[in-house]
């Protein structure tokens, strides 16, 4: 494969990682219109045997981690082509923090947090359980804003668009009112 072909290559799969981020926020977006916010510890006790509102909230959180893994796989990758250091990723943040992408690294990090405490541990606390959800819906706007200034970026400065754009007005109308406000 000469140069040419492995920067298409690359390039592609940085559309396809796009469409991902569209597809992510789509979803996510749905999900959380299936729950009534905010939760509470007691009615979640209550409605503990509820398939249907567990389901959605299980839905809601890796629905939230999908999306956060996938942009930073995304930001990663965008940031090779731009030829940014990526040797860590605190590196690829500082640069999206810089260039107004994200808000700042440690909402990020903390994004990640919230996110970790979900994926690593079982808890039987209804009050813990309806905090951590409650604690990642109020994040979504700024998971969503990120998401719609980094497809904007990679459109900008790299000239590369979601493949397909199948989820691109749905994305548009979830992520401009994250960026608006």
């Amino acid at each position: 494969m000469n140069a040419k072909s492995l920067l298409d290559a690359e390039k592609t799969h940085l559309a396809q990682l796009l469409e991902a981020i569209q597809r992510c926020v789509y979803f996510l977006h749905a999900a959380g219109l299936r729950i009534d916010w905010p939760l509470e510890g007691s009615s979640l006790q209550a409605r503990k045997k509820e398939t249907m509102l567990f389901d959605a909230l299980a839905a809601f959180n890796e629905r939230f981690a999908k999306l956060q893994d996938t942009l930073g796989a995304a930001m990663r990758h965008a940031a090779v082509l731009l030829g940014e250091s990526t040797e860590s990723f605190l590196k690829v943040l500082a640069y999206y923090e810089k260039v107004a992408v994200l808000d700042s690294i440690e909402t990020w990090q903390a994004l990640r947090t919230v996110r970790n405490l979900a994926a690593h541990r079982y808890e039987i606390d209804y009050v813990a359980i309806a905090e951590h959800f409650n604690t990642l819906h109020t994040m979504c706007p700024n998971l969503y804003r990120t998401a719609g200034l980094f497809v904007d970026h990679c459109e900008k400065k790299l000239a590369i668009v979601p493949v397909t754009g199948d989820f691109a007005l749905e994305f548009r109308e979830i992520t401009v009112v994250c960026v608006d406000a």
